[in-house]
């Protein structure tokens, strides 16, 4: 049931009871679960008769209550589906639902949105139990077909509907595949309908889950739903190192945590001067290195190919000498003397520098060395 996200209260245990003990306040560990921001308004006469139900993955879809069914959330609803019926996890109802449907774009007051038929019964419940532990075994089957087929894509998920007559195979593959004689082969063998649907290496690793480089869980897996397109300019403005290994995640992309603080160091950095200007001094040309953006520091150098000293010059300051050499004038030094009172002038390198030992018990080091000499004294 993780697939689909256990709720509070044990509810994948207890599926019997239509999540009656789920509050309207917490929601489960399901990444497609929504918080309800407009809980604590009160309800109007007229309530918006759309909810949210959501099913397994990342599929989600809007669906029209036209049996003014009292619904929560955490209830499990039969649907309209084609053909048959699905089951699903209403993750959000009331107003709110209006400002989620035109967040994805969608029309609240369309008229094809399909229809919930009712509370899920004990029967339906039953068979969407079956239809679920069947999802392993058909995937594991769909594979061994498809390597005999010798077909380039690989089968990542099962998903199958809650009336156990259709299912949707999640697969990835890096170029087009003709998968046509592989859903006859899988509609004869599990006498159902098949439905393809390819997803990219960000599904697939959010799909698989994992630790992150920062020692979380990938956010892929457990909270982001859509992906937005992450490119190295963000790396760039965030004066990160251009090293593909360090950028890309575990889906082989670059990471999509580069782009949560992206507009922040925009926004820091709007009313910098250019780093591209040579800056002119009686010293001789200082060039730009590296940028402190939130302690708004350039780091100069007087040597064109040495980075070794290095000197911090407050942003302003570098107006100011921009504005002198426009005019033909050149400073005495980079740095006032003030701007030297203010701003720690050292700077190190680290990266890569700190030892593995470094956290040893220094005593225990020396006797470790007297040993090796006792081991082997000299001749």
């Amino acid at each position: 049931m993780i697939h689909r996200g256990c709720c509070k209260e044990g509810c994948s245990e207890n599926l019997n009871d239509n999540q009656d003990k789920i509050s309207n306040y917490f929601s489960g560990c399901a990444k497609l679960d929504d918080y309800d921001w407009l809980r604590d308004i009160p309800k109007g006469i007229n309530e918006f008769d759309a909810v949210e139900i959501r099913f397994k993955n990342t599929r989600k879809a809007f669906y029209r209550n036209t049996n003014e069914l009292r619904l929560k959330r955490g209830d499990l609803v039969a649907v309209e589906a084609s053909p048959g019926h699905d089951i699903g996890i209403v993750s959000l109802t009331g107003e709110i639902v209006v400002h989620q449907m035109l967040k994805y774009g969608l029309n609240p007051a369309a008229d094809d949105l399909r229809k919930v038929y009712r509370k899920a019964k004990q029967a339906d419940i039953d068979k969407w139990k079956e239809a679920i532990d069947l999802e392993t075994k058909t995937m594991l089957r769909s594979r061994r077909i498809t390597e005999d087929l010798k077909l380039n894509m690989k089968i990542g998920d099962v998903e199958y509907q809650g009336d156990k007559t259709k299912a949707i195979f999640y697969y990835i593959a890096d170029e087009r595949v003709d998968f046509r004689e592989l859903i006859k082969l899988l509609a004869d063998e599990f006498r159902i309908r098949i439905e393809m649907r390819q997803i990219g290496a960000r599904q697939e690793a959010g799909r698989i889950g994992g630790i992150g480089s920062c020692g979380r869980e990938l956010c892929c897996a457990s909270w982001i739903t859509n992906f937005a397109s992450v490119t190295t300019a963000a790396a760039r403005y965030q004066e990160v190192s251009l090293n593909p290994q360090k950028l890309a995640g575990q889906c082989g992309k670059l990471k999509c945590c580069l782009n949560y603080e992206v507009t922040s160091y925009l926004d820091a950095q709007k009313d910098f001067p250019s780093k591209d200007v040579n800056l002119k001094t009686r010293q001789g040309d200082a060039y730009h290195v590296k940028t402190d953006i939130y302690r708004g520091l350039y780091w100069y150098s007087l040597a064109k190919e040495s980075g070794v000293t290095l000197v911090p010059v407050p942003v302003e300051r570098v107006g100011e000498i921009i504005m002198m050499n426009k005019k033909g004038e050149l400073p005495e030094n980079l740095v006032l003397l003030d701007d030297i009172q203010k701003v720690d002038i050292s700077y190190q390198n680290d990266v890569g520098q700190d030892s593995l030992t470094r956290f040893d018990d220094k005593k225990s080091q020396q006797r470790r060395k007297k040993k090796k000499k006792n081991r082997n004294p000299r001749n």
